[in-house]
């Protein structure tokens, strides 16, 4: 839940980035809202999640 949450948050701030700077307008962001929702329901969301999961943590195993 945790990894969602943050996936969640980073993936927010960086819609809102992208619209307050002009290059994705407000109708994509919901466009690709609405596609993350239909995906949720469809055979691929555990692939997807299972995917996000694997790249948070390559992520988390990095040390600077």
């Amino acid at each position: 839940m945790v990894v969602s949450v943050s996936a969640v948050l980073l993936l927010g701030v960086t819609v809102l980035f992208f619209v307050r700077k002009s290059s994705l307008k407000p109708v994509h962001a919901i466009i690709c809202a609405l596609l993350g929702f239909y995906l949720s329901t469809t055979s691929m969301a555990p692939s997807i999640r299972d995917a996000g999961t694997s790249f948070a943590g390559v992520v988390n195993g990095i040390h600077f």
